[in-house]
């Protein structure tokens, strides 16, 4: 019953779980983190723009800067003209990857036990 108490005592931002969505939460952070997970290498903001279209520039750059403050993504800017940018996962970042697949792999699950019982229920009609 402890593990409850986080809850109604209105503690749940003390737990792993808040923090973990606090570095993951938000439209694009999870894409972004995949993008240069499937990578395999750093990718230039141009690239990441491509990939996860229609993300406006703003958005992007806000979100790498979270990524990187929060130490999940390496910024890597080299001094020349005109500038080049490069973005890659941390150690940390790489460490989410299976946590993210495992989400991923929960939410395929899902929507197929979620078709199926529509396709039932729209027969039964």
């Amino acid at each position: 019953m402890a593990d409850i108490d986080y809850i109604t005592e209105n503690r749940l931002e003390d737990t792993g779980f808040a923090y973990t969505l606090r570095l993951i939460g938000g439209k694009y952070k999870m894409q972004l983190l995949y993008a240069l997970a499937l990578n395999h290498g750093p990718i230039r903001y141009n690239a990441l723009k491509r990939l996860l279209a229609p993300i406006s520039f703003k958005t992007l750059t806000n979100t790498l800067r979270e990524l990187e403050n929060d130490g999940l993504v390496i910024r890597k800017e080299y001094p020349q003209v005109p500038p080049k940018v490069e973005y890659s996962l941390s150690a940390r970042g790489e460490s989410l990857v299976p946590v993210m697949d495992d989400i991923c792999s929960w939410g395929e699950r899902q929507a197929v036990v979620h078709k199926k019982a529509t396709v039932i229920a729209g027969d039964l009609m």
